[in-house]
């Protein structure tokens, strides 16, 4: 006789917003082979970005279902307000990239793939937010990356977009190994898999696990682009089609820092005093690294490629802090974060397609004076990430100061502060570029004949801004929202 199997109940409604886009995908690529070409691109677009939005709707009924944290599928994945705020993210930031991607000029034959891959990275995104024990964690891990390993080499018409592709594969890798056997360590410590019961078993202090623990950190590091684990994070913002790196620059930044949360506080609590202190030093480094870095670059995607990990320093204040406010602070920080990064490389993707060269500070001339909505957008985006007031980039600062003030890390305000000072040479030399150039450098020379309106694309920037300015002016309801997901951590 044949011993039944004991199969483990599985909460088909807690997986849906990441079901939803690894089913979208796979039609993707049944379009890929079966759809005419001429129907091709708009199909594909359309799948996907009803995909985001299904994952975006899934994610929302989910959080106002899930107030009481739980475990589901055999203890492998969490049911709670943390992860559904961060799938909505994700998905949101999944559909502004399908339209800021529509009119990227890649090859027919490669377009359904490349919203196939779009789809299936952001299921791993959604998948990885809810991991709750290490194998999930490594799974949901490799699940998304591989996809943007590809993505970001597609377009192999793009001078150094595969060696872009390349470079991240190469050094993603290493982070990945890294987070794996870190993870190895602390399981052959413990003997669980399980971020509870990891914390459960103990073995606090054990040398293995500490070091098990600093390697999870710097895998996960490379993944939130902190310096100093932050060297594949300009080269492959630069060399990856520009959506791409709108994608991966706030899709990637919200997972990371999400569950490096996440993990710190669930796993490892006993070792608060070791990686709180880890954690703020990655933080100071990489607010002096991007901001540095950044004052020494041209190319525009470089400067908001530094601007990513300085912005990682920002978010690392919070999760150093480890108390209510500072999770509350990343995940409201992660916000108007996603909306200013994803509208302003939406800004660099449309001056690259009318000049058909990289942006550069010289290329912006007049750009603003051409292009009145995108200049007036972009201005914002750029006065947001400096965190003026009457954007959302203010509050996030804010928030992330008073977290780290509540834990007694004053030197980490300073840091911060100077680290804004610094940083206004670059926001605002991209503004001086767009509208304050002499009259004799505003000289466009769009590539093909005056630039076409890109309806689709002008909607994601209009979104982006929607959100940049309108979480300054509803603050409330939305660190509401961060404090319930917060309080499903064990803080």
């Amino acid at each position: 006789m044949i011993a039944a199997i004991d199969k483990p109940h599985v909460d088909w409604f807690a997986l849906s917003p990441s079901l939803s886009l690894i089913a979208i995908s796979g039609i993707l690529l049944l379009v890929a082979v079966l759809a005419p070409r001429g129907i091709r691109r708009p199909l594909s677009a359309l799948l996907a970005f009803g995909g985001f939005v299904a994952s975006f709707a899934f994610a929302v009924v989910l959080d106002a279902r899930s107030a009481d944290a739980v475990t589901a599928v055999h203890d492998s994945i969490f049911r709670d307000r943390w992860a559904a705020l961060a799938s909505v993210l994700l998905a949101g930031c999944g559909a502004i990239a399908v339209l800021i991607s529509y009119r990227e000029p890649l090859r027919e034959e490669h377009v359904a793939e490349y919203y196939a891959l779009l789809t299936a990275a952001g299921a791993g995104m959604a998948f990885f937010v809810q991991a709750s024990n290490l194998m999930t964690l490594f799974l949901g891990l490799e699940w998304f990356s591989i996809a943007l390993y590809v993505l970001t080499a597609i377009d192999i018409d793009l001078i150094g977009s595969l060696e872009a592709g390349l470079k991240y594969l190469i050094v993603g890798a290493v982070g990945s190994v890294t987070l794996l056997f870190g993870s190895a360590l602390v399981y052959g410590i413990t003997g669980e898999l399980s971020f509870d019961q990891i914390a459960a078993s103990g073995h606090g202090g054990d040398a293995m696990l500490v070091t098990g623990l600093a390697m999870v950190i710097a895998g996960l590091a490379f993944k939130a682009s902190a310096a100093p684990f932050h060297m594949w994070t300009p080269d492959a913002y630069q060399g990856a089609p520009t959506p791409v790196t709108a994608f991966m620059s706030s899709a990637t930044k919200i997972a990371a820092l999400v569950v490096t949360y996440r993990v710190l506080t669930t796993a490892f609590p006993q070792e608060r005093h070791l990686w709180t202190g880890a954690i703020a030093a990655i933080a100071i480094v990489s607010l002096a690294w991007g901001n540095i870095a950044a004052l020494l670059q041209r190319n525009v995607k470089r400067i908001l490629a530094y601007s990513s990990v300085s912005h990682a320093g920002f978010m690392l204040i919070g999760v150093a802090a480890a108390n209510p406010p500072g999770a509350q602070a990343v995940m409201y920080y992660l916000i108007p974060y996603a909306a200013m990064s994803l509208g302003a490389f939406a800004v660099v993707a449309a001056r690259e397609r009318e000049l058909g060269v990289p942006v550069t500070l010289q290329n912006m001339a007049g750009f603003g004076w051409e292009r009145p909505f995108l200049g007036i957008s972009m201005w914002v985006f750029m006065l947001g990430m400096l965190g003026f007031p009457l954007t959302g980039g203010f509050f996030g600062k804010f928030f992330v100061f008073a977290a780290a003030y509540d834990a007694g890390w004053w030197w980490l305000i300073v840091a911060g502060v100077i680290a804004t000072m610094i940083s206004a040479y670059y926001y605002l030399g991209i503004v001086r570029a767009m509208y304050f150039r002499e009259s004799a450098e505003l000289q466009l020379a769009p590539a093909g004949g005056a630039p076409n309106v890109e309806l689709l694309l002008g909607a994601g920037v209009f979104v982006c801004l929607a959100v940049t300015v309108g979480s300054f002016f509803v603050v409330q309801p939305l660190i509401d929202l961060a404090s319930d997901a917060a309080s499903a951590l064990p803080l």
